[in-house]
């Protein structure tokens, strides 16, 4: 099966840089500029300077080319995937279609997996997710991933095409699972940036990503995700990454609340849609979700850190 990513952000390249060590691959940018000034400079300088392109990727910016690939590799944002899936939907049907983005839909609440059945349904739709940062994927350092199909046996044949030298892919059945893990540890993620950007410290950061662990269980459980999954690396091993590194934008910009910064609007951060699309969920679903409410309310200015604090302290005690 040919492969092909659509998407030249950071995680898109490094995915092409990684698979174009076994395989042809097509990467597709929808700017024209930025798409012939990679094939010229074979590096994208804009968005992952400094690692250089194989020969075996070939650049386009014409989507119908780069859709003639049998495994097509969604990299681009959650809540922008719907938008491309329904404006293109003839070019996509009947493809294997693999999200890379991580968060829920804001308009709908529905996870990468559900907005791709749900536009295009004569795809098959799987998910790529987990622990991982571009520069280190695209850099050849090892990283290991969760691939989540409902369908076993393309799950398989999936996880055979996209393992490369140093991505090493474990498959799951439970989309939902998966789904729900990489976009509550973007919410946990910008929590914990709060803490440490004002200066509060590990413990309080090691105390929020317990408890915003336990939070993401609440929501997965409730909505029919296995136990495993969110142990596994699309939740526990991305928390644990998202929540410790400035390598994440998700951190960051919580790192900015907690200083009293101001953050780039023109970085694309998944966890701050993901955070009110989750705590209208939870609402519905009847959930208590302290830590995303809290998050929410920091990041429409309603909370300040001070009370966010109080508010978190303040709640009843009980047991773990």
């Amino acid at each position: 099966m040919s492969v092909a990513v659509l998407g030249s952000g950071a995680f898109g390249t490094a995915l092409a840089i990684s698979l174009a060590g076994k395989q042809p691959v097509t990467l597709w940018s929808r700017n024209p500029v930025h798409a012939q000034a990679m094939t010229e400079a074979r590096e994208n300088t804009a968005r992952l300077p400094g690692y250089p392109l194989p020969e075996a990727i070939l650049v386009t910016s014409d989507l119908e080319q780069a859709t003639q690939a049998d495994t097509l590799l969604l990299a681009v944002p959650m809540q922008k995937l719907r938008a491309i899936l329904a404006e293109h939907s003839a070019l996509f049907d009947g493809h294997v279609l693999v999200a890379c983005c991580k968060g829920i839909e804001l308009t709908t609440g529905l996870g990468p997996v559900q907005v791709m059945n749900e536009t295009v349904p004569s795809a098959k739709a799987a998910l790529l997710t987990g622990p991982s940062f571009a520069q280190d994927i695209a850099a050849g350092l090892p990283t290991a991933l969760t691939l989540a199909c409902s369908d076993p046996n393309l799950c398989t044949k999936l996880q055979e095409q996209l393992t490369t030298a140093n991505l090493r892919l474990y498959r799951t059945t439970d989309t939902a699972g998966a789904e729900l893990g990489g976009a509550l540890k973007n919410v946990m993620a910008i929590a914990c940036g709060a803490v440490i950007g004002a200066g509060m410290g590990d413990s309080a950061r090691a105390a929020l990503m317990t408890r915003g662990y336990a939070e993401m269980q609440r929501m997965a459980l409730a909505c029919g995700a296995k136990p495993e999954t969110l142990a596994g690396l699309s939740g526990f091993g991305d928390l644990t990454l998202t929540c410790s590194s400035e390598l994440s934008r998700n951190y960051r910009l919580g790192l900015s609340i907690g200083r009293g910064e101001g953050f780039d609007p023109s970085v694309t951060v998944e966890g701050a849609a993901t955070a009110r699309a989750v705590d209208s969920k939870a609402r519905d679903m009847n959930l208590d979700m302290p830590i995303t409410h809290t998050v929410v309310g920091l990041l429409d200015h309603s909370l300040t850190i001070a009370q966010a604090t109080a508010q978190l302290l303040a709640r009843p005690l009980k047991e773990e």
